[in-house]
């Protein structure tokens, strides 16, 4: 073997060139994730907070039933859809902080426990709504207490995941800012968008209604993250130093 392919110039790519033009397409799966969760859990619960939202929510399920599980479904998909994003992003942080690598795993995997169990608190209004049929007449009181309980439920598992999430955010934020991996004006603003979607998460178990209006700065940065990473992807020399994939092949 010469020089030349000792070096990679005519022989087989090094690691380091084989992990790179997965680059794209590794950022872009990534992008597609962050945007399919934005879509099926928004869409999802919109559905569901339409029907459950109402005041007589317990009589009015049976006639809506297929609705409202179709809106849980479109929530419950979301679990998988940002475990996916912890474990497509783990390898590209682990490279400069395995520590914060587990932190936002872990902080996601927290979230979509939380919420799911919020989405199927939410369903069991179904076999709820199916005895105050049964009964007949007036609803019994401890249906119709329930079924304004549990909706409450769900928001506050929603809000607890959130304030996880926002927890991990803010360090993986960080982590973005300092390594340089997506512009540190995004970075930035993905750090202040989840310090402000905590908080605001938080004053929401307190009954301070300031949720919806927090979370703004927080869904920005994903939403511009999607693109970003769809269209330019994570930065070249970052991603590489990160990945150290030439540890990792045999």
């Amino acid at each position: 073997m010469n020089a030349t392919d000792d070096a990679g110039g005519h022989g087989a790519p090094s690691p380091t060139e084989r992990e790179l033009r997965f680059r794209m397409t590794y950022s872009r799966l990534l992008g597609s994730l962050f945007l399919a969760g934005f879509l099926s859990y928004g869409v999802g619960s919109g559905i569901v907070d339409s029907i459950v939202g109402d005041a007589d929510a317990v009589t009015t399920i049976p006639d809506r039933e297929t609705l409202l599980a179709f809106g849980a479904l479109l929530m419950l998909l979301n679990t998988g859809v940002d475990i996916g994003k912890g474990v497509l992003f783990f390898p590209v942080l682990e490279g400069y902080s395995k520590r914060i690598a587990l932190v936002y795993l872990s902080a996601l995997i927290a979230q979509v426990v939380l919420m799911d169990i919020g989405v199927l608190l939410v369903l069991t209004l179904v076999p709820l709504a199916q005895l105050a049929v049964e009964a007949g007449g007036a609803t019994p009181d401890w249906i119709a207490g329930l079924g304004s309980l549990l909706p409450d439920a769900n928001t506050i598992a929603y809000n607890m995941g959130q304030a996880v999430l926002s927890f991990g955010g803010v360090f993986l934020c960080w982590l973005l800012l300092r390594t340089g991996l997506i512009p540190r004006w995004l970075a930035a603003l993905g750090l202040a968008g989840y310090v402000l979607h905590g908080v605001g998460s938080v004053a929401e178990l307190y009954g301070i209604g300031i949720g919806l209006f927090l979370l703004i700065p927080g869904g920005i940065f994903e939403v511009v993250l999607a693109f970003w990473l769809l269209i330019k992807g994570f930065d070249r020399e970052a991603y590489a130093r990160g990945f150290r994939l030439e540890e990792r092949l045999v």
